[in-house]
């Protein structure tokens, strides 16, 4: 029995998602085909000039803009930010420093805290 080595390939979204950038904005041929793996890795080794250019002023996915601006997901959805989101508009943003921004910004570093506090405890249980 012999093994035949498929060519791994993945749908547009999940190209884009492993990119880090918003699939509408992608162009057309990129959106209806396929990408296989060995795509990807020359995607993200040498990027085009239009990956280049989406990862730098966007729109970005939400987990990007939610990063950007130092804030969870659900955090972006409880400020009523549901779209991608252009750099220009996440540094208007940052610059107009919004109540529920800044609250969210709080949370998230609460849960931060947390969570290095929690792993601290279970390193040092681990040591015992």
């Amino acid at each position: 029995m012999t093994s035949h080595q498929s060519t791994q390939t993945m749908k547009p979204a999940t190209a884009a998602k492993k990119l880090g950038v918003y699939l509408p904005a992608t162009p057309a041929e990129f959106q209806q085909g396929t990408v296989s793996r060995a795509e990807l890795n020359q995607l993200q080794a040498e990027p085009p000039a239009w990956l280049r250019e989406l990862r730098r002023t966007g729109p970005h996915p939400r987990p990007v803009v939610a990063a950007k601006l130092g804030v969870s997901i659900a955090g972006l959805a409880r400020g009523g930010v549901t779209e991608a989101l252009t750099t220009e508009q996440i540094e208007a943003l940052k610059a107009e420093r919004p109540e529920w921004l800044e609250k969210e910004r709080a949370t998230q570093a609460e849960v931060r805290k947390e969570a290095a506090r929690i792993k601290q405890r279970d390193a040092e249980r681990d040591g015992d």
